[in-house]
């Protein structure tokens, strides 16, 4: 009885979906690309899929507006989710309320990246660790072989963020847990003609962030004032994609037609992408690419592996408390 108490708690937590890499890589790489002199770039990424990020409810009181992960794009090697979180807490453009959010919870197998827009989120596990991260402020949770741990509400107020789940490749899903952390003050920016960027990881404007990213990831937060372009490097070999905070910009080509906030845009191939603000007012938005694992997945709501028999052992693994799940046992949020 208890094990099928997990089992139904873990499906309604996050859907099971199963996926492989190639798929989406593929079919990314069939659309072909169309040049202009204006970007730069010998090959300009296009939008190749525009997907609405709409509210569903998780957790406990909690509303997101998930793109990544829904049905119209379950997965794009290596990112397996994006929630934008309101009214209380969790992964990609969202709000949080007191005393809605996410309660005590497992992960196994990927990463999880929570970047605060707004408000506080407070966060503990059952290995001690235990923190609030606030406005503009980010947690790089690795996962690994387990965790389990709540995200609340700090404070009273909405809290609003993005979270972004990172998959983890068959060599690297049962490492030992970890975190890091930047304070708001601490990440670096970039700014020119108009254009300002947060360089949570990767590189932009030729400044580099100094997070390590253990597959290989760029996350960049952008604002463009009126009128204002620009023009960003990705590598060739990785997938990307955009998700627009507030505003409405021109992606990939001029002649594209403006996209509004709450979209995820999937880039095609090619070695960067261009954007266009001729709004009149300020656009920001998130770019973010990764290099693909082009492995197999198979996800159980907030356990994400590569067979089935590995998911079967880690369910098994949280109901006894072994196997990385421990301290699990007793261990209960405050």
């Amino acid at each position: 009885m208890r094990a099928s108490i997990y089992r139904n708690f873990l499906f309604r937590l996050h859907p099971t979906t199963t996926a492989k890499a190639s798929k989406i890589t593929n079919h990314t790489r069939n659309i072909m690309s169309e040049s202009d002199q204006s970007t730069g770039f010998s090959t300009p990424r296009l939008v190749t899929k525009k997907v609405l990020a709409k509210l569903q409810h998780e957790g406990e009181g909690a509303v997101v507006r998930r793109s990544i992960g829904r049905s119209e794009l379950k997965f794009l090697d290596p990112f397996l989710m994006l929630d934008d979180f309101s009214g209380i807490l969790v992964v990609v453009v969202a709000a949080v309320s007191p005393p809605a959010g996410f309660p005590d919870h497992p992960h196994r197998g990927f990463e999880t990246v929570t970047y605060m827009l707004q408000g506080g989120i407070t966060h503990q596990d059952f290995a001690g660790h235990k923190g609030t991260i606030h406005t503009g402020d980010v947690q790089w949770m690795t996962a690994g072989r387990g965790i389990i741990h709540s995200e609340m509400p700090a404070g009273e107020g909405e809290q609003k963020g993005l979270q972004l789940w990172i998959n983890l490749s068959s060599q690297d899903k049962m490492i030992e847990p970890g975190y890091q952390e930047l304070l708001s003050d601490d990440i670096k920016t970039a700014e020119k003609d108009g254009v300002e960027v947060r360089i949570i990881a990767g590189k932009s404007m030729g400044v580099q962030s100094p997070v390590y990213t253990r597959t290989p990831t760029m996350y960049l937060d952008f604002t463009l004032k009126p009128r204002a372009q620009m023009n960003q490097s990705i590598p060739e070999s990785w997938n990307g994609f955009v998700y627009i905070i507030e505003g409405e910009g021109v992606f990939g080509k001029p002649t594209s037609s403006p996209v509004t906030a709450h979209h995820v845009l999937v880039l095609g191939p090619g070695d960067g992408l261009s954007v266009w603000n001729r709004s009149s007012k300020p656009l920001r938005f998130v770019l973010i690419a990764g290099q693909p694992i082009n492995e197999p997945v198979v996800q159980y709501g907030p356990f994400v592996m590569n067979t089935q028999a590995e998911i079967d052992q880690t369910i098994e693994d949280y109901h006894y408390s072994k196997n990385g799940f421990e301290m699990a046992k007793y261990w209960r949020s405050q």
